[in-house]
């Protein structure tokens, strides 16, 4: 039997689940159709939270072995306990997830496990988990069913040798060594973890910089201090093919633009190259949904796609690949549906890598500013001048911010440091508000504070900072 609704949501994940709720909230009637069983997607089960919930507790147990004596406490035979840190890992999963289902069952919203497909417009099949399928019948459909990981030609990803991100966080021991290929945010933050926690880790990377997102003096020093942790780089390189042993890999790699041939061996390899929009299954040039040449869904201002009633948002319709990003897109298809104004400004999406020190983002960086013609200011200000990242012997890294030169007007700002990812929140919203470095100066930061970077930042585009 048909089951009607206001809305229906392909793909449980940051994007559809939040815009579930919200449509739930403004008085739609809503299912969530949902294949992986529990809902949350790739960011809460195998993505954000998993490799943060690793990468906060390496930290602890890298902290506890080379950094606290610092601080005057003084431990002998620390001891790495990897089933009790996936154990954490694991629980925080699983509470998030229960927690997104609480949320479903407040709203009143259906889930539905199983696999849906668009059989035409205002029609999903779910082929459903436990068995059997079931229509639903929609007046608007919208399709949030996010990314998979990107292969590389000649690696057969295994999961035991040769691992996606998804691998990469359920080792079940340490490996004596990883090669990485990617310098990309996933590949750093899982070569990270692995170091810490006593992995030899090369990285391995087409581009000549790490990053290539980011602004590029702000990466050039974070592979400084990578390096300094332990990480090898090889840039400039390209892996050719690979030999998987019983106990090793071995890549061949060579340089970029041809020759230099080079053998690269590891226990295992990450395969952290970038990520590829998940359409398949969906009937979607059933349905008449068209794709753009890199195989994303084509999606207008509101989000609807070449088929009126069908919209899609998130990893699936391209531009940045985070969670936040897909949330506030959810947030915006809830509110157009329901005769709302829903709106995201995609010049003030926040990016951060969660390496230590942190790497964190919003708006344009210099490069981008050089190649549009844009004049602009800058401020600088270092965390070794900042008293509060100096009591937490946390001082490397610098605040960036950039201003337009004519307006004052905030363009980006790029921050390397201790909290950095928590830290650029204050600089979204300025960006939100059209603020200018004058305002971000005259604003009172609490003292001592990391924050207070920021602020001088700010005045050191103005020519007045204080601590420098």
């Amino acid at each position: 039997m048909s089951q009607a609704y206001d809305l229906v949501v392909i793909g449980g994940g940051p994007g559809g689940y939040v815009a579930a709720i919200r449509a739930a909230q403004l008085g739609l009637a809503v299912a969530c159709v949902e294949k992986r069983g529990t809902l949350g997607g790739t960011c809460l089960n195998v993505g954000c939270i998993p490799s943060k919930a690793l990468l906060t507790s390496s930290h602890h147990f890298d902290s506890a072995s080379h950094d606290l004596a610092r601080h005057g406490v003084k431990l002998g035979g620390v001891e790495l306990d990897l089933a009790a840190l996936m154990s954490h890992k694991d629980k925080v999963v699983a509470d998030n997830t229960k927690g997104i289902e609480f949320l479903f069952k407040k709203n009143k919203i259906a889930y539905i496990q199983g696999a849906g497909s668009i059989k035409a417009p205002g029609s999903v099949a779910v082929s459903l988990s436990g068995g059997g399928e079931e229509t639903l019948s929609a007046k608007h459909i919208l399709i949030a069913t996010g990314s998979d990981v990107m292969a590389l030609p000649g690696l057969e990803i295994d999961e035991k040798r040769i691992l996606s991100s998804t691998g990469a966080l359920s080792l079940p021991k340490v490996p004596k060594s990883l090669a990485v290929i990617g310098a990309g945010v996933i590949g750093l933050e899982l070569g990270s973890v692995w170091r810490r926690l006593g992995a030899e880790v090369t990285v391995i990377e087409y581009l000549d910089r790490i990053l290539p997102p980011f602004d590029g003096e702000l990466a050039k020093h974070a592979q400084r201090l990578l390096a300094k942790q332990g990480l090898a780089f090889k840039l400039s390189r390209k892996v050719t093919g690979a030999k998987t042993g019983n106990n090793s890999v071995t890549l061949t790699t060579e340089a970029a633009q041809g020759g230099s041939v080079e053998e690269i061996t590891a226990e295992a390899v990450l395969v952290a190259v970038g990520r590829r929009p998940f359409v398949a299954g969906l009937g979607l040039e059933q349905a008449g949904v068209a794709l753009t040449a890199k195989g994303f869904i084509q999606v207008d201002a509101h989000f609807q796609t070449t088929v009126p009633g069908i919209y899609a948002i998130g990893d699936v319709i391209g531009g940045a690949m985070l969670a936040h990003k897909a949330e506030d897109e959810g947030m915006a298809v809830a509110e157009l549906l329901a005769g709302k104004s829903g709106h995201v400004n995609y010049d003030a999406i926040p990016s951060v890598v969660y390496t230590w020190p942190e790497i964190a983002a919003v708006g344009r960086n210099e490069e981008e500013l050089k190649t549009a013609g844009i004049a602009y200011k800058l401020g600088k200000f270092p965390f070794t001048a900042n008293g509060r990242a100096r009591a937490m012997g946390e001082s490397d890294g610098f605040v960036k911010l950039l201003a337009d030169a004519r307006t004052d007007r905030v363009l980006g700002v790029h921050i390397l440091g201790p909290n950095a990812g928590d830290l650029i929140a204050e600089a979204v919203l300025a960006m939100e508000f059209s603020a200018s470095s004058e305002d971000i100066a005259r604003t009172c930061h609490a003292h001592p504070a990391l924050g207070e970077a920021l602020k001088e930042a700010a005045l050191a585009a103005l020519g007045r900072a204080v601590h420098i």
